[in-house]
């Protein structure tokens, strides 16, 4: 039985084992591998046009030393949508409503943008903690807002991420328990509350494909700042 709404963002464990890992390692298997033939199969094809389409969208602003980056972004955009995704499937745990692993992915990502811009052009990167033309009485104050700005980037990527999800799984689990107790009580608020947790469902399928772009999207613009 569960104690608290919050037991369902407990990290699972079997025997004492953590299942983080194998939450992780899982959604890949989902995926078909790619093969030599000609012509390959609709699921794969389609598979192939959908992330060729996203590279192209995502990486069509940077020069030719972002698109290094390109298979990074989109295995990182595939991780995080199947992981949202199929957190919203009954009895399943979604690891990205834990803000260590969002963490664990936003700051070495956000950090390697910024040691490129630092190594390849240090001044164009210190730049951007002061706009020019900043009056002289101005550009301490400026320099240590865009410092502290610079440096909450990872975290807002992970608490965003985070937020959405936990604030989006934890509504659908009070509307839930709300229809399964009116349900012998007041059938019609019920059914009512019912449609109303259905249409949420869609809404969460969206936010969890929005976020998982939002992410990479926002880390792609900070590259963009550094190459």
């Amino acid at each position: 039985m569960m104690l608290s709404f919050f037991d369902q963002f407990a990290s699972p464990s079997y025997m004492g084992i953590p299942l983080m890992a194998l939450a992780i390692a899982l959604p890949w298997l989902l995926y078909p591998s790619p093969t030599n033939r000609w012509i390959p199969n609709p699921l794969l094809a389609t598979q192939t046009w959908s992330m060729n389409r996203f590279t192209a969208q995502l990486l069509l602003p940077m020069g030719q030393a972002g698109h290094k980056w390109a298979a990074l972004f989109t295995s990182l955009l595939v991780f995080l949508l199947t992981i949202n995704m199929l957190g919203l499937l009954p009895y399943t745990f979604t690891p990205t409503t834990q803000l260590s692993l969002n963490m664990g992915l936003a700051f070495p990502l956000w950090l390697a943008t910024v040691i490129v811009g630092m190594w390849n052009q240090p001044t164009h990167a210190l730049g951007h903690l002061l706009p020019e033309g900043t009056p002289a009485a101005l550009i301490p104050v400026l320099i240590i807002i865009e410092t502290i700005s610079l440096f909450i980037r990872p975290l807002a990527l992970g608490v965003r991420l985070t937020a959405n999800l936990t604030a989006g799984h934890l509504l659908m689990q009070l509307i839930a328990t709300a229809g399964y107790v009116l349900l012998p009580l007041m059938p019609t608020v019920a059914v009512l509350t019912i449609m109303v947790l259905f249409l949420l469902t869609l809404l969460e399928v969206a936010v969890a494909m929005i976020q998982a772009y939002v992410f990479v999207l926002l880390l792609s613009l900070y590259l963009q700042e550094n190459v």
